[in-house]
């Protein structure tokens, strides 16, 4: 039976809110912001600073300035005293939290690379979603980005989700082997939900046959 979805998106192609109905018709908990909730109470740092960290790998500047820390004599006595929060933490935060979450079930999770860190579980469904481009800059758009700014996050945020998941899995970004479906979201939310439903509804009832 499956009791969780995981949602892996393109940035624009309506992963957040096409999980939200999902959520909603299925009546399961959503972990999207609430993930990100989790993850700075873990860590015990803003939600604004994991929301900097989160699906990214550390700019430069960081990775220097972790290195002095573990290199230098200031560094290590001090280290104890700063909360340095890097994209590795967050990644073992957040493996703990969707651990929890499948082990909760019924819930659906969105990105953070949840579709690895689930893809030995039978119970889980995983799913990804992309849409052309200028279909994600018009939901950019009517979210109320401007043009220019909505033509550079359509690129620049996958390129970060690339990076994340070829450091931190050794794996393409999409890995299209270990998604059971993916879904090209122009076809509208509410039809890419009632595909995900049915898609349930077959792998459960083959299950139970």
């Amino acid at each position: 039976m499956i009791k969780i979805v995981t949602i892996e998106r393109e940035y624009g192609s309506g992963g957040g809110e096409i999980a939200q109905m999902l959520s909603t018709q299925l009546g399961w908990k959503l972990w999207d912001q609430l993930l990100t909730e989790e993850i700075a109470r873990l860590a015990n740092c803003p939600k604004a600073v994991v929301e900097v960290r989160e699906e990214r790998t550390d700019p430069l500047y960081y990775r220097l300035f972790k290195s002095f820390l573990r290199g230098s004599y200031e560094g290590s006595l001090n280290a104890h005293k700063l909360n340095v929060v890097d994209s590795e933490t967050i990644l073992k935060i957040t493996e703990r939290v969707v651990q929890h979450a499948a082990k909760t079930g019924n819930s659906v999770i969105v990105g953070r690379g949840a579709q690895h860190f689930l893809r030995n579980r039978p119970d889980t469904l995983r799913v990804f979603l992309y849409a052309p481009r200028e279909d994600k800059v018009r939901r950019l758009l009517a979210r109320g980005k401007s043009e220019k700014e909505a033509w550079e996050l359509v690129d620049t945020v996958d390129r970060e989700r690339v990076d994340f998941i070829q450091k931190y899995f050794r794996v393409e970004w999409p890995d299209r082997a270990i998604y059971h479906t993916m879904i090209n979201t122009t076809i509208g939310d509410e039809a890419v939900v009632h595909m995900i439903l049915d898609f349930i509804k077959t792998i459960d009832i083959k299950v139970i046959t």
